[in-house]
């Protein structure tokens, strides 16, 4: 369980910088919050697990969630409080949003001035809002198990995530069979075993690529077999390839 250290009750709108590897401790709010990282990838861990986000993508978080951000890369960041009453989404799980270049500079513009309560500024946050309600939800979640041995394949994974053997290998290490692994898998995830691996080496791509980690020395890594590979599965999960960045 993650250690709750403060109770903020109102969500700020502001933007922020961190250091690479900068953390914001773990906290929560009673208003609903969209964290957005124009430069650099942010990350968000729950008890439910991670999501991670480079600057196509924002994290919605729910009012109430306990949450940790931590920067990977130098990072810009822009927090956009909303009340409970305004949930453009409709979601209430945290949840990797799609950021248009629109809706990327209606952020930005927004979280620049906070204290501007200025009718240009009111109207700008309505644009932004019906912007954020055509969003697409992304599958960037890295959810956390429950069940202990998949507690401790997941561990293993994280610590080398181009460890490449097989569920079988990986069994007789936890102690238990790839099926009763694939199975509990299905059961506590909701996810095959090469799909939760593929989310785990994605979301150690995103961390690695904010470092500016070069693509090669990425794709071989997080457990690719070659550059083109981890392209190609990167450009289908995010729409672009690993070394483009939207304009700063």
């Amino acid at each position: 369980m993650m250690q709750e250290t403060r109770h903020t009750p109102v969500a700020p709108t502001r933007t922020q910088r961190l250091a690479s590897g900068g953390e914001i401790d773990a906290h929560r709010h009673d208003d609903h919050q969209i964290a957005y990282a124009s430069k650099g990838t942010i990350a968000v861990t729950t008890d439910a697990g991670s999501w991670v986000a480079p600057a196509t993508r924002a994290l919605w978080i729910p009012a109430g969630t306990v949450h940790q951000h931590q920067a990977h890369g130098e990072l810009d960041l822009h927090l956009v409080g909303l009340p409970t009453t305004e949930n453009p989404l409709g979601l209430d799980k945290p949840a990797v949003i799609a950021v248009s270049p629109l809706l990327r500079e209606l952020i930005v513009a927004y979280t620049w001035d906070p204290d501007n309560d200025s009718p240009p500024r009111l109207r700008l946050r309505a644009v932004m809002l019906d912007q954020l309600a055509l969003s697409p939800e992304r599958p960037l979640h890295l959810p956390t198990p429950t069940d202990p041995l998949l507690r401790e394949l997941h561990d293993a994974l994280r610590a080398d995530p181009a460890d490449n053997r097989s569920l079988d290998d990986l069994g007789r290490q936890v102690g238990a069979s790839a099926r009763t692994l694939s199975r509990r898998l299905r059961d506590d995830l909701g996810l095959t075993y090469p799909q939760w691996r593929t989310q785990l080496r994605l979301h150690h791509a995103l961390i690695l690529l904010a470092d500016d980690t070069p693509v090669t020395t990425v794709a071989h890594r997080c457990g690719w077999s070659s550059a083109s590979t981890f392209i190609d599965v990167f450009r289908r999960t995010f729409g672009h390839t690993p070394g483009t960045r939207p304009i700063t």
